[in-house]
Order: C-alpha cells, then structure tokens, then sequence
C-alpha cells in the first residue's frame, strides 16, 4: 500500500468518484455559464444549456476549448471571478502569439497545492524529509506548484529555482535533500555533473526526484535514477489547468493516476472529436471541476496517450493516463510520417548516448530533411572518423527502424550542444509550414 495525502479520496470506489464529479460538474457548469460569457455563446451556439447537463453522462453535450480560445479570450475573457478575488497569476512560456494566463483565487490556489501535495506523498514524501525545488519559480507553474506542495505536506522546503548547478548540488548535499523537483533534463544534467565531480549516488542523500513539464522516455529515467541512485516520478499538468499535479505517478510507475475529484479526463478522436472509449489512444481533454477564477470546461489539451482504469498496488483508485507519446499539435509531420520526438531520445539512449541532443527539421527543394545532433560523453569522443562514422550509421539504421523514415546523425564533441536549467529545447524546426 502507499503513502497518502489524502486517502479517503485517493482510494475512494468508481461510484463516489462519478458521485462526486457529477456534483460538481453541474455547480461548474453554471458558474461558467453565469460568469463566463466567452463560453456561455459556444455553449449557445451549440444549443447547450445549463439544465442540459445533470451528470457527467452529459459531459459530451458541452463545445469544446483550445489554446486558440484561450488566446482570442486574452487576457480575461475566460475570467470566471471578479479581478477581486484573483490572489495569483501564472502564464505559459516558449508560445508565439499571445501568451496564456491562467487566475487564482485562493481557494483555486490551495486546492492546487493540496494536489502537489498527493504527488509528493505518492512519491514517498512526508513531513521528514527535505525537499529541493529546482524548477523556475515566476511565471511557470513548477516552482510555485510543489513548493505549496511541500508546505502544504509539511516537508522543509528547499526554494532552489533553477541554475546555479554548482550550488544546486551543495544544497542537495548539505541539507541533506531527499527528494528532487525539476525538469528531466536539468535532473539529468545535475547527475552530469555530479558525476565529473567524482560523485557517486552514495554521496548524496536524496531518494526521489519528481520531473515533469516535458517529455522524457523510460530509458532517460533509468539513466537518471541510475546515475542519481534515485526513484524517478513522473508528474503531468498543464497552466491552463493550475500547474503541475493533475496527474502523478506512485511506487508502481506503471502511468500517472488523475485526480479525479478535480479533474475529469476523456479521449478523443483528434481529428473528429468523437469521444473514444476507455483504453483507446487519443487526444486528453481535461474539464476542471473546481477551478473558481479560470473554469476550464472540455479542454483540449493536445497530448496524445491512454487512460487505464484497474488495480493498482498503491491502493489509489484514481484512473492513470500513460505518459503521454507526444502531443497532436506539435508532433512532427515528415514526409508524411508521424515522428515524436521521444522516439529519437529512446534510439539514443538504447545506444548508450546521453540525453543531450537536438532535432532540426527543414525543408530542401521541396523535400523534409530530418537531422539529428548527438552529444558524444568525453569517455565515448574519439577523431577516429572512420570510428566515428560506424557509430553515426548504427544510430541512422536504429532511427529508420523505429520511425520508417531516414535521419541524418552527426556526432558532436562533449558540452557542445547548450545545457537547459529549464525545459530544454529538443526540436528546431526551420520549415515554413
């Protein structure tokens, strides 16, 4: 069984949790009706009204929302309080156009923290350990998240942020830190370091590390825990929704469990919309059920993947969603063939290459052209060229059997390819399409 934050509701059966969804997708539905005009006119124009919705059978009658509808209602269309009661804001990062901000009353911000809370408790956390938060703090989600989080469970609180690797490390050994919050890639490049100055997982204290806010394969994880002596979790959520803690993993890494009295999940078909059922792979679509001041109804949230629903060994009954294989929006589209870049990161790291890489896509008479560059560990660099390009042709051979289509490899020299404290940039993409 696992450690719980709270577990009445984290193991509560199926027919409370549609119990309580139901109740309080219909308090949200009218709350969004009366206060958000935005969506009351799609509500209208698909002829829904709140007396249409009396449980979360009825949940597919509700017009969808997009990062589009977000960025036309900007900045408080979607608004769902008066500007009065908004304690805090947060806004996502890296998007062209107009920038999203999700709102917060207290309430939205504290419930949102109590979510934290369940991933950390998950992973194994409690009021005794030591918790080092390395993502940024600010505008982005991660840092404000599980540092509430961590008050909110009671644990000492490291307020890190991220960079400063060097004092990153110092902190972690200290302090005695025993759980880690941060990007996979910063996680990983911490473990880099760690390792070139002769430390061995031995020589630093922590247990778990929590890492979210972009994709990363099992085989990254497994290089992360080995080089950290670590249990990685992965954790999911989006500012549109509050940040992350949506979704988590426990001890039995086998998907991430939603919370369901705060959230309903659905998949869809990405290019119909029609609602597909449990277990199918498709587009995840969150409704936020209490959210006060940025309400969220059927949300698209572009990221492919699967809910399964069964026991678990942790004991938590909440629905898992895998973790996600790339997102509709911004997989990659060459040559007519569907490439995620998670599929590139596990050809590398099967073949012994650390997590440190970049995919630049363009497009040449008419023509896409796949190029994939690939740090080379100072233990693996060599100017044998005639070695060199044996290596980059088994990386070419492993990349066209796991996508279908021909990659251009070029092996690099160590620390050449720009180290992220963030979310590392992975994809260039260089066409006009």
């Amino acid at each position: 069984m696992g450690n719980y934050f709270n577990e009445e509701i984290e193991c509560a059966s199926l027919e409370k949790i549609r119990e309580i969804q139901s109740e309080k997708l219909v308090k949200q539905v009218k709350h969004v009706w009366d206060n958000v005009p935005y969506y009351r006119k799609k509500m209208e124009k698909k002829g829904v009204t709140p007396e249409d919705i009396k449980s979360m059978e009825d949940l597919h009658k509700l017009p969808f929302l997009s990062k589009a509808d977000l960025r036309e209602a900007y900045p408080y269309g979607l608004l769902g309080t008066p500007k009065s009661e908004v304690v805090e804001i947060h806004s996502t990062s890296g998007t062209t156009g107009r920038r999203v901000i999700a709102y917060y009353t207290k309430k939205d911000v504290e419930l949102w923290h109590q979510c934290c809370a369940r991933a950390l408790a998950a992973a194994g956390a409690t009021n005794e350990d030591i918790v080092q938060v390395a993502y940024g703090y600010g505008l982005f989600t991660g840092g404000a998240g599980l540092d509430g989080g961590s008050h909110m469970l009671g644990s000492m609180t490291v307020p890190m942020s991220s960079g400063s690797t060097d004092r990153q490390i110092m902190f972690l050994r200290d302090l005695g830190a025993t759980v880690l919050c941060c990007t996979p890639s910063y996680a990983a490049y911490i473990g880099e370091v760690m390792k070139e100055k002769g430390l061995g997982p031995d020589e630093i204290p922590l247990k778990a590390g929590i890492f979210g806010a972009e994709a990363w394969s099992e085989e990254m994880r497994h290089d992360i825990e080995k080089t950290m002596g670590i249990k990685a979790y992965d954790i999911y959520g989006l500012t549109e929704l509050s940040g992350p803690g949506v979704a988590y993993e426990c001890s039995e890494q086998s998907g991430m469990h939603i919370n369901e009295d705060h959230f309903i999940a659905e998949i869809i078909d990405p290019d119909t919309g029609e609602v597909l059922p449990e277990g199918s792979e498709g587009e995840l679509v969150f409704t936020s059920l209490d959210k006060e001041a940025f309400p969220l109804l059927r949300y698209r949230t572009r990221d492919i993947t699967r809910l399964v629903r069964g026991k678990c060994s942790c004991g938590r009954t909440f629905v898992k969603m895998e973790k996600p294989k790339g997102r509709s929006d911004d997989m990659l589209i060459i040559r007519g063939v569907n490439v995620f870049p998670s599929q590139i990161e596990t050809v590398l790291l099967n073949n012994g290459y650390p997590a440190n890489y970049q995919i630049i896509v363009d497009r040449v008479n008419n023509t896409d052209t796949l190029d994939v560059q690939v740090e080379m560990t100072a233990e693996m660099f060599t100017d044998n060229m005639g070695e060199v390009q044996k290596r980059q042709k088994d990386l070419v051979d492993g990349l066209k059997a796991m996508l279908g289509i021909k990659a251009n490899v070029h092996l690099v020299s160590p620390k050449s390819i720009a180290r992220s404290e963030g979310k590392a940039v992975r994809v260039i993409d260089k066409r006009k399409i």
